[in-house]
């Protein structure tokens, strides 16, 4: 239980005791090895990836692009899955480092744990990162701009006429999170009269079904509800179909990520296009260069910032009615769905 706790970042675990489990997850990983080097050089790569993400049009998508990289690359992939967000199990870990991979790439949310990261640079492997919204320095990372992405989101609604937009907001552990939040916030900030609601979500449909509820039992509600991903807005598009709303002409939803939910979804969804499955080939990649390189370690630590794109599809319209809200400038409100 202690290990566990230890490897999830358990804030109440002692320093000493955190210390002694990973001193001890160092020693029965394994040390530097002559013939694993070797194996590198000859191009025979073996790459852990390790995901736990409870979206799972987000995890095809990253797949798939490590799949068809690691196919054209010749590597060989040896996959770990946590559940719904959490790490995995120390066994599952210690499984993963006696296999002998040669470095390993984390998914989102994992990705922001130094504790992670720490654990596998404690073993000489190098690191790749996908989608964590404030690059690590210990690590390759692959994004996109999560506060330029969502700033332009918002401003796209301001535009189009919203004074009250409901935001509901993912993983607080999550850094691309915090990202989106700053971003929507700085677009509100612009506008005088404009009001972003507040609601906590962590990513999954579920959540995004109460945060939706929330926002639209506010008073007044709000004229559009912009989703940290695509499962959180397909929720809140059930939640106002449910109660007998249009989207859009009684409601514009928006959401982020662009998987293929956008496009099932009727009306099909305008949202953030993050290229994930080029994100997580480009991680595969810059891990496979590092490990071929002099020095694997020090290469292993680069920002890597790719394109995104706002696709405009058939749930936005200017609101039916106009949202007048008097006093401060911005205004906000919390919830924690």
């Amino acid at each position: 239980m202690t290990v566990s706790r230890v490897i999830n970042d358990g804030a109440t675990v002692r320093e000493s005791t955190r210390m002694a489990v990973l001193a001890a997850i160092r020693e029965l990983n394994y040390e530097p090895n002559l013939a694993a080097r070797n194996l590198v050089m000859a191009g025979e790569l073996r790459i852990g990836v390790i995901y736990s993400n409870p979206s799972a049009a987000f995890m095809s998508d990253f797949l798939v692009g490590v799949f068809e990289e690691a196919t054209s690359a010749g590597a060989r992939l040896i996959l770990v899955r946590g559940e719904r967000g959490q790490v995995p199990t120390p066994e599952e870990l210690q499984r993963l480092l006696a296999s002998g991979v040669h470095g390993v790439v984390l998914a989102p949310p994992l990705g922001d744990s130094a504790l992670v990261r720490d654990m596998f640079r404690a073993a000489n492997l190098p690191v790749a990162v996908v989608a964590a919204g404030r690059p690590p320095a210990d690590a390759i990372n692959v994004r996109i701009d999560d506060h330029q992405a969502s700033q332009a989101m918002v401003q796209h609604l301001l535009n189009l006429g919203h004074r009250r937009i409901g935001f509901i907001a993912g993983n607080p552990d999550q850094s691309a999170s915090a990202e989106r939040l700053e971003g929507a916030r700085a677009a509100i900030a612009a506008v005088e009269g404009a009001e972003l609601v507040l609601a906590q979500g962590t990513f999954t449909y579920g959540s995004g079904l109460r945060a939706a509820e929330w926002l639209l039992d506010s008073d007044p509600p709000p004229t559009a509800i912009f989703a940290s991903n695509d499962d959180m807005a397909a929720a809140a598009v059930s939640v106002a179909h449910r109660r007998h709303l249009d989207v859009p002409r009684d409601l514009t939803v928006v959401g982020f990520d662009d998987t293929t939910v956008a496009t099932t979804l009727w009306p099909p969804l305008t949202t953030i296009r993050q290229p994930v499955r080029q994100m997580a080939a480009v991680a595969l990649d810059r891990l496979m260069r590092a490990l071929r390189s002099a020095e694997p370690m020090a290469e292993a630590s680069a920002d890597y910032v790719l394109g995104h794109a706002l696709i405009e599809r058939e749930s936005t319209a200017p609101p039916r009615r106009a949202t007048r809200i008097a006093g401060a400038k911005t205004h906000q409100r919390s919830s924690h769905a």
